[in-house]
């Protein structure tokens, strides 16, 4: 019998009769977490699909998880203040988390700017199985950037708790990987995650 783990809510995890162990061999690789964090207009989305495109040729199971995506949808009905962003990242990384069971490979890009709301989500799965990536870019290159121009109604005052404006962006620690946005193109910022997949045995 397969063993359940309780939850203080009296739900229990049921672990069906396919294990993440079977269906990571099924996909032909493991299941993992790309976590890109950054500024807005950093290059995070774009270089995450390219990534996702790159993966694809190899014959990866992915999905990417965007911003603005998510907050059509499953964050509609949160706001952007510091509990709000927190919860973002919170659904996000259960998410992510049941897409890891299923032995795919879950790229996210989400500002995500705070290190404990990242950490949280680091210790959802275990060592092997999480990758952050900074993709770091001056903030006077993202709002040049900008093609909705939020970072001139944020500079205006117009929008508020705009991260690197008038919220912080608490950068990373201890990355696995740091890209230079301002200096690196997205397909050759692609290819550096690919390797350090590769490196870590995902792919």
């Amino acid at each position: 019998m397969k063993k359940t783990v309780k939850h203080s809510n009296n739900t229990t995890w049921f672990n069906g009769l396919v294990t993440r162990e079977d269906r990571e061999k099924l996909h032909k690789h493991k299941g993992a977490v790309i976590w890109f964090t950054g500024l807005s207009a950093s290059g995070k989305s774009t270089i995450a699909h390219h990534l996702e495109k790159r993966l694809y040729e190899l014959g990866c199971s992915t999905y990417v998880f965007d911003g603005d995506n998510v907050r059509q949808g499953l964050c509609s009905d949160i706001g952007f203040d510091k509990k709000d962003r927190a919860e973002n990242i919170r659904r996000i990384g259960e998410m992510s988390k049941l897409f890891v069971d299923a032995g795919i490979i879950a790229i996210t890009a989400f500002i995500s700017p705070y290190r404990k709301d990242r950490g949280k989500i680091k210790s959802l799965f275990s060592k092997e199985q999480f990758f952050e990536v900074f993709v770091a870019c001056p903030i006077e290159v993202c709002a040049k950037r900008d093609p909705k121009g939020n970072y001139k109604k944020a500079f205006q005052g117009i929008i508020k708790n705009y991260t690197g404006v008038s919220a912080p962006y608490e950068t990373p620690l201890s990355p696995d990987l740091v890209i230079f946005s301002d200096k690196t193109g997205a397909i050759e910022a692609a290819d550096r995650v690919v390797g350090l997949l590769k490196k870590g045995n995902i792919i």
